[in-house]
């Protein structure tokens, strides 16, 4: 049964992970006519586009935890925090996007918190309301 979830993680993360390098070349793109002197070396690019590509790996890989129906929806909510989370800041560190600062990081874990309960409330309330829709169409 967990070759099952680890081939679906491996799986998704594969299939949208071409998506994070995607992002960040359309960011330096805007950045490169935004800035006057913007301007990067082979290897902060090479960094950038493995490490978003990692982002986007572990991001898409790491929904496959809210589908492990033995967990409960702590665990699985925790673990899809803490995967995603972890990737975030250690992509954001590493390119220098943010720097390794505990202010800085602390700032960003607020926001990336507010953001995820955001995310998660939306997604519960929302799919009550399709439940609740569903059931009152079967009565």
């Amino acid at each position: 049964m967990k070759n099952k979830y680890v081939s679906q993680f491996l799986h998704r993360g594969a299939i949208f992970g071409g998506f994070g390098p995607l992002v960040m070349g359309f960011v330096y793109l805007i950045l490169s006519h935004s800035i006057e002197d913007f301007s990067l070396t082979g290897g902060e690019v090479l960094l950038a586009i493995l490490s978003t590509y990692l982002l986007a790996f572990l991001q898409a890989g790491a929904s496959v935890f809210n589908q492990i129906e033995h967990w409960p929806l702590s665990k699985s909510l925790f673990f899809h925090f803490f995967t995603i989370y972890l990737a975030y800041v250690l992509c954001y560190v590493i390119n220098s996007w943010i720097p390794f600062e505990p202010l800085v990081i602390g700032i960003f874990t607020i926001a990336f918190v507010l953001t995820y309960l955001v995310i998660c409330l939306t997604v519960v309330l929302t799919t009550k309301a399709i439940g609740k829709r569903f059931n009152e169409q079967l009565k």
